[in-house]
């Protein structure tokens, strides 16, 4: 039986376990901290010698760490491409701007174990020389900003942070940022651009790549909330120990955030790989199935930015066979194992572990006007395809959700979108606003052309869209 791995969160939501310092110190908490800073420099074979900074980077370089942001890319990959040539200081920042709809997992760190993550950031700034560091935080969590600054000024008060830690001769400050509540500042270079007190416009990459050019034209590494906590556990139980939870390629756990018609919505860590979409969704350990009486209709498995999966679909992925060769497989999506690889092999994406579910009760047109609603009101503007196209596919939804459609508008919907990504925005934005469109509608066809051939024919009978409807339905 599939069942949480917690490790993250592992002392969250236990009786008595309080964000504050002395709880998080009963159970162990800057250990791996005292550990990583107690690391001696490695002389090799071949008479160089490596400094307790580059070992750490090895380390989580070894222990296939994915980031666990959205894009799943290899953290001590991302590490290294730091310029640590250049002579700039180099700058640490902790993406907290968890803004896809969807998705509620780091919330849960920063308000019931912020320590963790204070911790996590410290050895992380350790690894890259790092002296200054800064948590970007959503502007919708208040409560998260305060939590963190208390736990900041415990850690400064036990000296955890701040001149000499813990008598190492390492110096580092951490400063918690507040954002204004914009989605576009998840995307790394517009929060950059946000924490310099800009407008959050990503930034064209070449050149702007952060490891080179970030805050403040220095090499700056921007990581996500939980990704910073695993690198505390990979440095307190060992690259090659972290490295057998999950799976290749896919190691470690991952918090899952569980919402839509599930019995029992809510936050999951498990092995990363080692559980199914099935499984998360009807496993009485996790979401215990749909509504009494309602039916599977489709599953959005990475936040609302990821293409949806209808029910009963069915994949070809390629799988190492006992003799080690890829053979296809047919798999059903639901027996699709929850981790980065298999989900992009179908089509989709993990994107932000975000899954939310919709059962037969759900009107897909609706769902898809929500979601292209959100996308067209976040785009930042700077790139025409993005804002334009976000808005002309917003209208056309809210056409078909107020009267007004017509039966073209399903390809309408899906020619908009074919023309926003493709390398013609400076972000991923334009993708993230235009896949929802394009798979609900691949998906759903039948329900968008109905709609709007219902509201034509109403339209013929004389009982056409009211005056406000008629604006909505505009040309664009």
């Amino acid at each position: 039986m599939p069942q949480e791995f917690r490790l993250i969160l592992k002392q969250t939501d236990q009786p008595g376990y309080t964000p504050d310092m002395e709880c998080y110190l009963r159970h162990g908490g800057y250990e791996a901290l005292k550990k990583a800073l107690a690391i001696a420099p490695k002389d090799l074979p071949d008479g160089k010698r490596l400094s307790a900074p580059e070992q750490l980077r090895d380390e989580v370089k070894l222990s296939g760490l994915r980031g666990r942001g959205g894009a799943g890319f290899s953290c001590g990959l991302k590490w290294s491409f730091v310029d640590r040539k250049s002579g700039k200081p180099i700058y640490l920042i902790c993406n907290a701007d968890e803004s896809e709809p969807g998705t509620f997992k780091d919330r849960q760190i920063i308000h019931k174990d912020p320590h963790q993550l204070i911790e996590g950031m410290i050895i992380s700034c350790f690894a890259n020389d790092v002296k200054l560091a800064y948590i970007y935080i959503r502007g919708e969590f208040p409560e998260g900003a305060r939590i963190l600054n208390r736990a900041l000024a415990e850690a400064r008060a036990k000296g955890f942070v701040g001149k000499n830690i813990l008598g190492s001769g390492y110096n580092l400050d951490i400063y918690v940022h507040r954002g204004a509540g914009a989605y576009i500042c998840g995307e790394e270079t517009g929060l950059i651009e946000s924490l310099e007190g800009k407008r959050p416009y990503p930034r064209i990459k070449p050149p702007y790549f952060p490891a080179v050019l970030g805050l403040y034209m220095c090499p700056t590494i921007v990581n996500n909330v939980e990704t910073l906590c695993a690198v505390k556990h990979i440095v307190h139980m060992g690259a090659a120990e972290y490295a057998k939870l999950g799976t290749p390629n896919n190691t470690g756990t991952r918090i899952v955030s569980l919402s839509g018609h599930v019995r029992k919505p809510g936050y999951y860590e498990i092995e990363v790989g080692k559980v199914t979409i099935g499984q998360l969704i009807f496993d009485p350990a996790f979401g215990n199935g749909l509504r009494e009486g309602r039916k599977l209709k489709a599953v959005i498995p990475g936040g609302s930015s990821a293409k949806v999966f209808k029910a009963g679909e069915k994949f070809k992925l390629k799988k190492k066979g006992p003799d080690g060769k890829d053979a296809e497989h047919e798999i059903d999506m639901l027996d699709l194992p929850y981790d980065f690889d298999s989900l992009i092999a179908a089509g989709s994406m993990s994107g932000s572990s975000a899954i939310i579910v919709m059962d037969d009760s759900t009107d897909i047109v609706e769902a898809l006007a929500n979601i292209s609603e959100f996308y067209a009101h976040e785009s930042c503007g700077q790139c025409t395809p993005c804002r334009e196209g976000s808005l002309w596919m917003s209208k056309a939804l809210q056409r078909l959700t107020h009267g007004g459609g017509r039966r073209q508008d399903a390809d309408y919907l899906v020619r908009i979108a074919d023309n926003i990504p493709g390398g013609r925005t400076i972000c991923a934005f334009g993708e993230a606003c235009s896949w929802p469109v394009q798979s609900f509608v691949a998906k759903f066809k039948d329900e968008f052309v109905a709609r709007g051939a219902a509201d034509e024919d109403r339209a013929k009978a004389g009982a056409g869209p009211t005056s406000e409807l008629k604006i909505a339905a505009s040309p664009h």
